[in-house]
């Protein structure tokens, strides 16, 4: 699935559920379904910094794709990250760095959110675009460096 379609998924998932009491519930739900983070990622360096809750943030890679994992202390921004991670994870720096989460905006989320949860969300896309350059540049040296 690309990206885009990514997007589209999301949107009419959101769409179907109608009033934002039901898509908070789904978004909390999300939360509840994201993988565990193990422990020994819940460091200060994977903390995603201008979040109110706490959220940690990890990342893997496999071949040329980025892998995020994700957590957080609190239930609806649990959620965020868990449908950022859906969204980002599994695609290539180049991608994370060109193609930005409108269904955002589509969906009216930023409409709906706290200004603190709002500027959290906006942290965490800024975090995961920040872990895709810095795998770009080790992936654009490795050539070099055999």
């Amino acid at each position: 699935m690309t990206i885009d379609e990514k997007q589209q998924r999301i949107v009419r998932e959101f769409e179907l559920l109608g009033d934002w009491p039901e898509r908070y519930k789904y978004i909390i739900k999300l939360g509840q379904k994201l993988e565990p983070l193990d422990e020994k990622y819940k460091v200060e360096e994977n903390i995603v910094r201008g979040c109110q809750s706490q959220v940690w943030l990890h990342t893997e890679t496999e071949g040329d794709k980025i892998i995020f994992k994700a957590d957080s202390d609190a239930a609806i921004t649990k959620g965020l990250v868990a449908l950022m991670v859906r969204f980002y994870s599994g695609e290539t720096p180049d991608t994370i760095l060109s193609v930005n989460p409108d269904f955002i905006k589509k969906i009216g989320m930023q409409d709906h959110l706290s200004p603190t949860r709002s500027n959290g969300l906006a942290s965490m896309v800024k975090q995961m675009k920040i872990y895709a350059m810095a795998y770009k540049a080790k992936m654009e040296q490795e050539p070099a460096n055999n």
